[in-house]
């Protein structure tokens, strides 16, 4: 086993998997999915990769999956008596709105009290102990072993936060937004793009995301350096041990880099599709107009600077189909292209070429350059490690930047499998029109496209927002209208899974359903069904918050399913920011802790009333 090892740590894109035997449905109830024999196979969707290794794994367990979620046994099967206590303990104070509403204060107030020691232990034995995989690397690795015992694999998450006042991290983020020329005061829906110090504080009436704010690239370093720990510990884990998994690690680009760089290059974008719009008419991406750059040339018979239209429209990225992009993106992340220099465009109305982003001094075209280093640093240590990065949805005035960026790395790295995923939220109104477009540009670009589908984190900052600067408001009216995209847009992700699969090409399309909500995670394994997906096709997975939907996570994974937890780690104080989010997000979905309630309950009875007062998990599931 030693020496499996490590080979395994040398060639890093070997990996054990399995196939499976049977799939059958009867009146909408799944059956038992039987993964018994190891066979040479690769699924690169997926990233994993399968050696013919029969004697080397025991037959797995595979249940059957109970779709109405409410099995207590196959929920918890994985957790101790007293986890099932302490997980029934916590829910019943995340239901106290008091304590809720006032919990950092509370804790800080128990530290002064206890003093360190015995104030780190209580939370340990509490809310700590039940949201929070562990301290370190280290400490995490029994967690992510048991996890991996019951079918399920780990997306990293450090989940260390600043604890900084309103008043500093408006400082900060205003400090870090406004370009050294000065901000440009815009009108209409383009004033979105820049700083307004009401929303400063990025953490408004967020509960469900972790913030960044910019302090110097020093700390941007730092933060690279940590999310390359992140993949080296997913790396150690997944390539030990007798089954396999492909890993994940969250990363925001906020993390790495300026905010006022994603601030303007989010415009820019924005600019261009108005652009679009002034020139041929219509909304959308540039991509989605189907124009030909002879039609451009066209257009432009009237523009003076010859030289630099020709510069230009050398530029413009096109194929067979039309332009894809205005702009060299794959310059701006290969090449030392100074922004400012490219973003220029031909304005019909004076025949000059006119500039759609502010004028960036050297020093912060340096900076554009060591963002986009660190991410490309990241990703070329997760393609080596043979580790997922799943880059995490931020405000949409971030958005368009980060999306642009993410997706040149996906044609960059997605050559042979998904390695770099996007992050879409379905609460916003042009989620379906952009996941589609972006599904359309990795098609004719030729690249595995990788996607999370979630709700979304930030709906009330961006209603907010929205309203007090007076743009319009970004996000879906309803909750039906957001499961409503949400269904959709998956659809159309298994649409085009479905197309590959019937052309017998490869499925270069991964998705994960990242969602705490029944109703969406039955929809996905109905729609797999009637597309013909399997479990095993490993272009589909699911994902949900460690400690969270247990219910949903745990018989997913051990009914065959490809299927995550999110797992934040980080020192006891230094993630109690993470921990007040949690309390304030389990407050607001009561409906979904009294049925988990329910549930530990009736599981503590179980195993009480048959004796079993000392339990000790252990499972024999092979995570998909």
């Amino acid at each position: 086993m030693a020496f499996l090892r490590s080979i395994v740590r040398y060639s890093v894109y070997k990996k054990y998997g399995l196939v499976y035997d049977s799939f059958q449905t009867n009146s909408g109830k799944l059956k038992n999915l039987n993964l018994y024999q190891i066979a040479l196979k690769s699924t690169t969707a997926s990233g994993t990769l399968v050696e013919n290794a029969t004697n080397a794994v025991e037959t797995p367990q595979r249940d059957v999956l109970d779709i109405t979620f409410s099995d207590p046994k196959a929920a918890f099967k994985s957790k101790t008596n007293w986890e099932l206590i302490r997980a029934y303990l916590v829910y019943a104070l995340c239901s106290i709105e008091y304590l809720v509403d006032n919990n950092m204060k509370l804790m800080k107030l128990a530290e002064k009290i206890l003093g360190e020691r015995l104030f780190v232990f209580l939370m340990k034995l509490t809310f700590y102990g039940h949201f929070v995989a562990g301290e370190d690397q280290m400490r995490i690795k029994p967690t992510l072993e048991r996890l991996r015992s019951f079918g399920v694999k780990p997306i990293l998450d450090y989940s260390v936060e600043e604890d900084l006042s309103q008043e500093e991290a408006e400082k900060r983020e205003v400090a870090a937004s406004v370009p050294e020329a000065g901000d440009e005061k815009v009108e209409g829906p383009l004033k979105q793009y820049h700083v307004d110090k009401t929303f400063a504080d990025r953490r408004y009436k967020v509960q469900s995301a972790r913030t960044y704010f910019y302090l110097n690239e020093a700390q941007c370093e730092k933060n690279m350096e940590i999310f390359l720990k992140c993949l080296e510990t997913v790396a150690d884990f997944q390539h030990s041990g007798p089954s396999r998994g492909a890993g994940l690690a969250a990363v925001k680009f906020t993390a790495l880099g300026r905010p006022q760089l994603l601030l303007q290059l989010s415009e820019v974008i924005m600019r261009a599709r108005q652009y679009m719009t002034e020139i041929v008419g219509g909304e959308g991406n540039v991509l989605s107009h189907h124009l030909k750059v002879e039609d451009l040339e066209n257009k432009f018979e009237k523009i003076q600077d010859k030289e630099s239209l020709k510069k230009f429209l050398t530029q413009v990225t096109s194929d067979k189909h039309g332009v894809l992009h205005l702009f060299p993106w794959s310059g701006i992340i290969d090449d030392n292209q100074e922004l400012s220099a490219t973003f220029r465009v031909p304005d019909l109305k004076s025949g000059r070429m006119i500039r759609l982003i502010t004028q960036l001094s050297a020093k912060e075209e340096e900076m554009f350059r060591n963002m986009v280093r660190r991410f490309n640093t990241i990703v070329k240590a997760a393609q080596e490690m043979d580790v997922r990065i799943m880059v995490d949805a931020e405000q949409t005035y971030f958005q368009p930047a980060i999306t642009r960026l993410t997706l040149e790395f996906m044609r960059r790295y997605n050559k042979q499998k998904a390695i770099v995923f996007n992050t879409y939220q379905c609460y916003l109104k042009n989620a379906f029109d952009e996941v589609s477009t972006d599904l359309e540009q990795a098609k004719r670009q030729d690249f595995y496209f990788g996607a999370k589908l979630v709700r979304g984190a930030y709906l009330d900052q961006e209603r907010a927002r929205a309203a007090a600067m007076g743009y319009p408001d970004p996000t879906n009216p309803s909750y039906e209208a957001t499961t409503e995209m949400y269904h959709n847009t998956l659809s159309e992700c298994l649409r085009r899974i479905k197309a590959f699969k019937t052309k017998g090409e490869d499925k270069k399309i991964a998705i994960m359903v990242a969602s705490h909500n029944e109703d969406t995670v039955r929809f996905a394994i109905k729609k797999m069904e009637e597309n013909g997906i399997e479990p095993l096709d490993k272009v589909i997975c699911f994902g949900q918050l460690f400690a969270m939907c247990d219910n949903i996570t745990f018989p997913l994974g051990q009914s065959g399913y490809s299927t995550y937890k999110y797992i934040p780690y980080g020192p006891v104080k230094e993630v109690l920011p993470y921990l007040s989010r949690r309390a304030h997000e389990n407050k607001g979905v009561l409906k979904k802790i009294e049925k988990e309630k329910r549930l530990l309950a009736s599981e503590i009875f179980r195993r009480l009333s048959r004796g079993q007062f000392w339990y000790t998990p252990k499972g024999n599931y092979v995570p998909i």
